[in-house]
């Protein structure tokens, strides 16, 4: 990319100013508009099933976008790394169409946890002790319904926060499956864990936080997206090897679920918070042949929720 490319594109991120490339939770509504639905297809009524008949679900195919010009720089997906329908573990030739079908199909699904009880408002990444709120137990009663029946699920892992643990029993106990622990798909790490970030007293306008304000790309105030994507990746293909042929599901959180999917889709890893698609507990689904991911299937059986207000 041209220096003049590279200016261009930096003058583009700051004139939309941190709150579209920061990634915390609003207090409060906000006067910009919120393209939630943007660059992403509408979400599948249902999640895909091996039982497709039983829960009248099946895969579909994914709508996966080009690469963008120099994303690779940014944690795109590189070539070496496979985009939905390229082998994993070689370079991104693409397979024979027809060797397709052959193989064993599995299914990861990623569910993000319910809504937090969260009454100050505060950012609170890997804090202990931010449980459900009542509307968040309701919504992972319905992610139990959804995943609970014509699904060949046989294994549950969650994130080791409270809100992760909370969002996947009662799945388990309707499955009568025990919930395993995996660190990797944990909260991404944030610096301003603890503390109100917008609005009138909000981190963002103390001038002590600002210098690690730097670099939204990375970015610079929490994990790297590379680390997440990189984690959570480890994540989804050790689980892939223990459920081949049948489906299994992972909670985790917003930014650590959405990254991943941006990552399998080849864009660039630094993006707009207002703009992902992963309401509330959502399932994005990670459609399989052998080791061969097919399809990316996203749906809301919770429903829509605006993730600039809910935060992660």
């Amino acid at each position: 990319m041209s220096r003049a490319g590279g200016a261009q594109r930096d003058q583009g991120v700051r004139g939309r100013g941190l709150r579209g490339v920061f990634d915390v939770p609003s207090t409060g509504p906000t006067s910009l508009p919120i393209p939630l639905r943007g660059e992403h297809p509408a979400p599948a009524e249902a999640p895909p099933s091996l039982n497709a008949s039983e829960a009248g679900a099946r895969p579909a195919e994914a709508s996966v976008p080009q690469q963008q010009e120099g994303a690779e720089a940014y944690g795109a997906v590189p070539g070496s790394i496979s985009a939905p329908g390229e082998p994993l573990s070689s370079s991104s030739t693409p397979r024979d169409s027809s060797a397709r079908g052959t193989e064993t199909q599995t299914i990861v699904h990623l569910v993000r946890h319910g809504e937090v009880h969260n009454p100050d408002g505060v950012l609170y990444g890997r804090l202990p002790g931010f449980r459900l709120s009542e509307l968040g137990r309701s919504q992972a009663e319905t992610v139990a319904r959804t995943l609970g029946q014509g699904h060949d699920i046989v294994s549950i892992v969650a994130s080791p926060l409270q809100r992760a643990q909370e969002t996947a029993a009662p799945l388990a106990e309707a499955l009568g499956l025990p919930v395993g622990i995996d660190a990797d798909i944990i909260e991404a790490d944030n610096r301003f864990e603890g503390n109100k970030v917008g609005g009138r007293g909000g981190a963002l306008r103390n001038p002590q936080y600002w210098p690690i304000l730097i670099n939204p790309l990375r970015p610079s105030w929490g994990e790297p997206y590379l680390q997440i994507a990189h984690r959570m990746i480890g994540a989804v293909y050790s689980t892939l090897d223990s459920a081949r042929g049948h489906e299994a599901v992972l909670v985790s959180h917003q930014l650590p679920v959405y990254t991943t999917r941006r990552f399998l889709e080849g864009r660039r890893l630094w993006h707009d918070p207002r703009s992902r698609q992963c309401s509330l507990a959502s399932i994005t689904s990670l459609v399989f042949e052998g080791t061969t991911l097919r399809d990316i299937v996203y749906s809301e059986p919770a429903g829509a929720s605006d993730p600039s207000q809910t935060g992660a």
